[in-house]
């Protein structure tokens, strides 16, 4: 599953804007701890289960990215994400408030590839990867 980020900068992205939900972690939390806090905030659901760690990802701007896989049962039309505000339009002195994911979808790892971010493509491959050896 991926999630789209919300805000007017993503609203006409697609093919190359997707992400895993992620966020900062907090000082002295745990990595996994601040991958499912961000995943509940951006998706408005629990992440439970066997977590599978991937490899850290360093992303076009520099941030090095944490991951986990795990199975879970989420309905993206449930979907509810915090929210952040920033000046819209441009220099109009207003302040707008924008969920900070739009959409979630589960994709296949083809239609994933085609739609993460550049820099997030190597978890999939990973991914698939192990789950290709563990159901050999």
């Amino acid at each position: 599953m991926l999630v789209h980020p919300g805000g007017p900068f993503w609203a006409r992205k697609d093919d190359g804007a997707w992400m895993i939900p992620k966020g900062e972690i907090g000082v002295g939390e745990e990595p996994l701890a601040a991958a499912q806090r961000e995943f509940t905030e951006e998706t408005g659901a629990t992440a439970a289960g066997e977590f599978i760690a991937l490899q850290p990802r360093r992303q076009a701007g520099g941030k090095i990215v944490h991951a986990w896989a795990v199975s879970g049962d989420f309905d993206p039309a449930g979907l509810t994400s915090m929210t952040f505000d920033m000046e819209w339009p441009p220099r109009s002195g207003r302040q707008k408030a924008f969920p900070e994911v739009d959409r979630a979808a589960w994709l296949t790892f083809s239609d994933a590839r085609q739609k993460i971010l550049d820099s997030q493509r190597g978890f999939l491959d990973e991914l698939e990867g192990i789950l290709k050896r563990r159901s050999s």
